[in-house]
């Protein structure tokens, strides 16, 4: 059959406005998402008396295919195995009923079907739309995504939900379970960035800096330039470095005495950022830019573009310390 005989062709994909009474008045709206049916379900013939119930009510839970075909129409028995292997591997986004049309034809004929084999896709109850003829599998394919939405990749639908899970338990302190959701993705999905570096940021802040350079260890070079990994090796390399900076208090004497010791300032902002007091550590940054841009070839505002690398562009002290840092550079 050819396209110009498609009554369907040029509205692929849109809403059909075609409508048909079959002792139910059909639904105003289609359900959004579909319910799945057993491997037994999803495939089935119908009548004329079953209509309703086989095509209209199961449209409700989800959007419903019907073929109809003859026993004699050639193009029928070629889309027959094509259309049913689609709709298995749909996995229950849709069902497929089958309509023979000598047994059965007012219901076609109320559709205005006069070509076979006819497909029409019912949602919430209605026809939504349709396609004639033997067409080929990828545009069965294309045809269910339209009325059933893509296919979900359950996998990656559970990992993203661990992931949401883990950061929420990070925000709640729960640090022992966030990281055994993050190890859990990574059995999954070895290569996921996100769990990499939240199971390394897990180890930082429960004291473990050793392990947690392992996980980072021997990354791909997509995954070394990953932003939220190269924020956490950061992160360690600061936290490294704090260690050998000496004694906080000491600092905080030296700069008693001398407020201008530019030096020993850069080195207890490293300490309290290490220490997780974030503003206390900007500000020390930001002391030293008011008073000496050239320190150190301008070292503190470098030094504060590195800690916001690991805070994040969204952190409340980055946000404040930006704003306070765009103060001293464009006053």
């Amino acid at each position: 059959m050819s396209g110009n005989d498609n009554p369907y062709a040029a509205s692929y994909g849109n809403q059909m406005t075609a409508t048909a009474s079959y002792g139910s008045a059909p639904a105003q709206a289609p359900v959004a998402a579909a319910t799945a049916a057993p491997a037994g379900e999803l495939i089935k013939e119908t009548t004329t008396a079953n209509f309703t119930r086989d095509v209209l009510e199961a449209s409700r839970q989800q959007p419903v295919l019907v073929d109809f075909w003859a026993p004699w129409c050639g193009p029928c028995k070629q889309l027959t195995p094509v259309i049913e292997k689609v709709v298995t591997e749909a996995q229950g986004r849709v069902r497929l009923v089958k309509m023979n049309i000598d047994d059965h034809p007012s219901i076609a004929g109320q559709l205005g079907i006069q070509s076979i084999p006819a497909v029409i896709a019912f949602v919430g109850g209605k026809p939504v739309d349709g396609f004639m003829g033997a067409v080929p599998e990828s545009q069965i394919r294309e045809f269910i995504d339209k009325v059933a939405g893509p296919m979900v990749d359950d996998q990656q639908a559970g990992i993203d939900a661990a992931l949401a899970d883990a950061k929420a338990l990070v925000e709640q302190g729960d640090i022992e379970n966030a990281a055994g959701l993050f190890g859990a993705v990574l059995q999954a999905d070895p290569e996921n960035a996100v769990a990499l570096a939240g199971l390394a940021n897990c180890l930082i802040t429960a004291g473990e800096l050793e392990q947690a350079r392992e996980v980072l260890a021997d990354l791909s070079e997509e995954l070394a330039k990953d932003a939220g990994i190269a924020a956490v090796v950061k992160k360690l390399d600061q936290i490294e470095e704090a260690r050998k900076l000496g004694d906080p208090n000491a600092l905080e004497e030296i700069l008693a005495a001398d407020p201008d010791d530019h030096g020993a300032r850069i080195k207890l902002a490293k300490i309290r950022n290490v220490e997780g007091d974030r503003e206390a550590a900007a500000d020390h940054l930001l002391k030293v830019m008011k008073r000496d841009r050239t320190f150190e070839d301008d070292g503190a505002r470098r030094e504060l573009l590195q800690f916001f690398d690991v805070w994040g562009p969204m952190d409340p002290a980055t946000l404040s310390a930006r704003r306070k840092l765009s103060s001293i550079l464009f006053s």
